[in-house]
């Protein structure tokens, strides 16, 4: 791991903003050289801290308009394999996010959907019928805000 400066923070920061950003332009912003600039993203790759470039897809604009959260609690941890449960749950293609946690369930799954009724037919039809599963909770997405990270 590396030492970060205020400098590799706002780096961070910019690129988090906007991955396009061009080393010129954010070097002007930043008061370095572009050279300078270039050389702090490249080191900041090669410490592993920046680990590729990704652009945002409105999932709405798509038509996907409906995001729900399930908690899901295996019901037979001895007969399923964790592996099992997590390769099925990520061949969905409806499902974002499979996450194991620790707590009340064991995974945490992101469901994208067009509309409700879309989202009872994955429910039903897919994930209901992963291996293993027991308990589900659903939670609806009402709102969500988008708040910068840890550099914040």
């Amino acid at each position: 791991m590396i030492a970060l400066d205020d400098t590799d923070r706002a780096i961070l920061r910019a690129l988090s903003a906007d991955a396009t950003v061009s080393a010129g332009a954010m070097g002007r912003q930043l008061g370095l050289s572009q050279p300078a600039c270039w050389r702090r993203i490249k080191r900041l790759q090669d410490a592993g801290i920046l680990a590729g470039r990704r652009l945002l897809i409105d999932p709405a604009a798509l038509g996907f308009g409906v995001t729900v959260f399930l908690g899901i609690k295996l019901a037979t941890k001895g007969r399923v394999s964790l592996e099992d449960f997590e390769r099925a749950a990520t061949a969905i293609p409806e499902v974002q996010v499979v996450q194991h946690v620790l707590g009340l369930f064991d995974y945490r799954l992101k469901v994208r959907a067009r509309d409700i009724a879309d989202f009872e037919r994955v429910l039903r039809r897919r994930v209901m019928t992963l291996p293993g599963v027991g308990q589900v909770e659903a939670n609806v997405v009402l709102s969500e805000e988008r708040r910068p990270g840890p550099l914040g």
